[in-house]
């Protein structure tokens, strides 16, 4: 089996000759860039750049060479654009080390040592502080009410960091050849890399009106004006229907996942009763899945973090075919309760160590034995895709990143 081959066995539920491993097929089963930087300089590796294709999480595009000395199956459509040093620019991050931003990235350092980032209208659209490793955003287009009408809500959403600072691929998306291009460079992976493909669609709900209106403020519109929200996810599906639509018809044959997104966790159980979940997202996410599974060959994903255990089974009815990061520390989420109760319905992308507490807190002996455990329970019968829970943050140390890969890599 090649790399590829045994990401598709564990899609469908059939146990690979090795476990299948992913780091970087996606912006949330990725790496830092100051972790990356300091495996690259512990392990003395031959990578000459450290790509921070997600600026907005400042995470990495880890270079095929570590993805080929991990063992790691599946890359990101993304990684076939922003092929030229061109592409980039010099940056030192807070570590002391150089890295690259993409060369439309130039946020900019304040006396005070705050970086801000504007869009072209001089709009602060994110900040990354002092001594943090993110950009936090900092405008909330519908922050004080929403608009009369949705008219404007492709321009609103384009002053959301998340829109203003997309990763790869969706950084050339106003290119009049970007979908063609998009299909060539799917092809020219598929064909070349010996791994899986994935593309991330996004398709927010939930989040998007957390992006637009805030937090706070969206969590009570749900409780208090449900029909206003559905107004706005009504508006909102016109456009995720259309993007799929682009998205299926470039490359539905030729990528085999496709990744959503929407947050609907906290540590301690989701965001909202599951009956509001049934009443107002579930039936607009089944929708999403049905799209996809009509009009490509692909296989649905969903990124959602924390507890959202008692909202599993209606995510799976949704059509929800794989779920990550499995957010093992949190309330309800143990990982031999998930496998005995879901493993034969879903793949379980993540799980395999925990980023908050093992792999950055723990002995690299103890990362080992913490890998282990969660292999052997998610691994047999297939449906594992072994990744970390979320992102290697910046805090974790080298050694136990190589005791991790040097685990899974024995299964």
């Amino acid at each position: 089996m090649n790399y590829r081959e045994q990401i598709l066995a564990t899609l469908n539920h059939k146990e690979p000759e090795h476990v299948a491993i992913d780091l970087g097929s996606t912006s949330s089963s990725s790496i830092s860039a100051i972790a990356y930087s300091n495996l690259i300089n512990y392990l003395d590796l031959p990578v000459k750049q450290n790509l921070v294709y997600d600026v907005v999480q400042q995470v990495t595009q880890p270079d095929m060479y570590v993805l080929d000395l991990f063992k790691v199956g599946v890359v990101d459509i993304g990684r076939a654009f922003n092929t030229e040093k061109t592409d980039w620019h010099d940056v030192t991050l807070s570590n002391g080390e150089t890295a690259q931003y993409p060369k439309w990235f130039h946020p900019e350092l304040q006396a005070d040592g705050n970086y801000f980032a504007f869009n072209e209208n001089r709009e602060c659209l994110a900040r990354m502080p002092v001594g943090a490793t993110f950009f936090d955003q900092m405008l909330f287009p519908y922050i004080d009410n929403y608009p009369d009408n949705f008219k404007e809500l492709p321009k609103d959403m384009e002053k959301v960091l998340w829109a203003a600072f997309p990763p790869s691929p969706f950084d050339h998306i106003n290119e009049p050849d970007f979908w063609q291009r998009l299909r060539e460079k799917a092809i020219y992976l598929r064909e070349n890399s010996g791994r899986a493909v994935m593309i991330a669609a996004g398709c927010n709900l939930f989040e998007w009106g957390t992006y637009l209106r805030r937090m706070d403020n969206f969590l009570m519109d749900i409780a208090v004006e449900p029909e206003q929200v559905e107004k706005f996810l009504d508006a909102l599906m016109e456009i995720h229907l259309a993007t799929l639509d682009k998205i299926c018809t470039a490359v539905g044959d030729v990528v085999d996942i496709v990744r959503l997104c929407d947050d609907l966790g906290t540590d301690t159980g989701p965001f909202m009763h599951p009956d509001t979940y049934r009443r107002i997202f579930k039936p607009r996410h089944k929708i999403l899945c049905d799209y996809i599974k009509k009009h490509s060959n692909m296989k649905v994903f969903i990124h959602s973090c924390g507890s959202i255990y008692k909202l599993m089974p209606d995510l799976i009815e949704a059509g929800f075919e794989i779920f990550n990061p499995v957010q093992t520390v949190c309330r309800d989420m143990d990982a031999a309760r998930l496998k005995k109760e879901f493993g034969k319905d879903v793949v379980f992308w993540g799980g395999g160590c925990d980023t908050r507490t093992v792999l950055n807190h723990g002995t690299p002996e103890q990362v080992r034995e913490h890998v282990k455990r969660n292999i052997e329970i998610f691994a047999p019968g297939g449906g594992f895709v072994f990744n970390t829970v979320h992102n290697i943050m910046p805090d974790v140390p080298p050694e136990n990143i190589l005791a991790m890969f040097e685990t899974v890599n024995q299964y």
